[in-house]
């Protein structure tokens, strides 16, 4: 089976690095001497490609830990300097991708199925900074983005009835061809709608399920997002914002 988190990066879109401000926005506090979390998806390859350009021309001493098995492929590609994250205590600064914020920075994460891995390096961050579009924010998470949960792949209908008890009802992950998505530890990813729920209390429901391995609920991890609009503005969303 093909593996989720295992899948090419998304390109990013074609704007030069300099051009770039949200790549560029996500990067500008990382200095010399960090240990770096490099995110998965679309946005964060624009970050990493930044990143590289930085620790080329301005000889940044910095170690990267991965959140996927892409974004390690791709950081190897740019010549970034990864260290594996079994070794890593704690990582200085995060920058990731985020499906869906909200108003108090609660997200919804899993497009690229590397949420278990992505949310081990957020829970050991200092500083955690998602990307997103203004497009992605929305009054209540699950508006638009289908949450992700992940579970064992012994036990699949056994699983999907315990969900289904909570009123949960989604699709197994495939490929196109038909094939179902394995993530980077080996679980099989599930798409469900959630629209209307309370995520706070689903989250702690999901983390109480015998065979779930983790969910797309991010809810504590940001400490701030940064939103590109549609003309390449950035705006900085903050726990404190009004």
């Amino acid at each position: 089976m093909p593996y989720a988190g295992s899948r090419a990066l998304e390109a990013p879109q074609a704007l030069p690095i300099e051009q770039d401000r949200l790549a560029q926005a996500a990067i500008a506090p990382i200095a010399s001497g960090m240990v770096v979390g490099l995110g998965t998806g679309q946005r964060s390859t624009r970050a990493m490609r930044a990143l590289a350009h930085r620790v080329q021309h301005e000889k940044l001493d910095i170690r990267c830990v991965c959140t996927s098995l892409a974004s390690e492929q791709l950081a190897r590609q740019l010549a970034l300097p990864v260290v594996a994250f079994d070794g890593v205590e704690t990582v200085d600064y995060l920058f990731d991708g985020a499906d869906e914020v909200d108003g108090e920075l609660r997200m919804m994460k899993g497009q690229h199925g590397a949420i278990t891995r992505q949310r081990l390096v957020a829970q050991v961050a200092k500083h955690a900074v998602y990307l997103s579009n203004e497009d992605k924010v929305v009054d209540q998470l699950g508006s638009r983005a289908l949450l992700t949960v992940v579970i064992i792949p012994f036990g699949v209908a056994s699983i999907r009835a315990r969900l289904r008890n909570l009123g949960l009802s989604g699709v197994v992950r495939t490929n196109h061809e038909g094939d179902a998505l394995i993530t980077d530890g080996g679980g099989v990813v599930l798409d469900m709608r959630i629209a209307g729920r309370d995520v706070e209390e689903l989250a702690a429901e999901l983390d109480h399920v015998p065979g779930v391995v983790d969910h797309g609920l991010f809810l504590h991890e940001a400490n701030e997002v940064l939103v590109e609009g549609k003309a390449g503005d950035v705006r900085v969303m903050r726990v404190d914002s009004n």
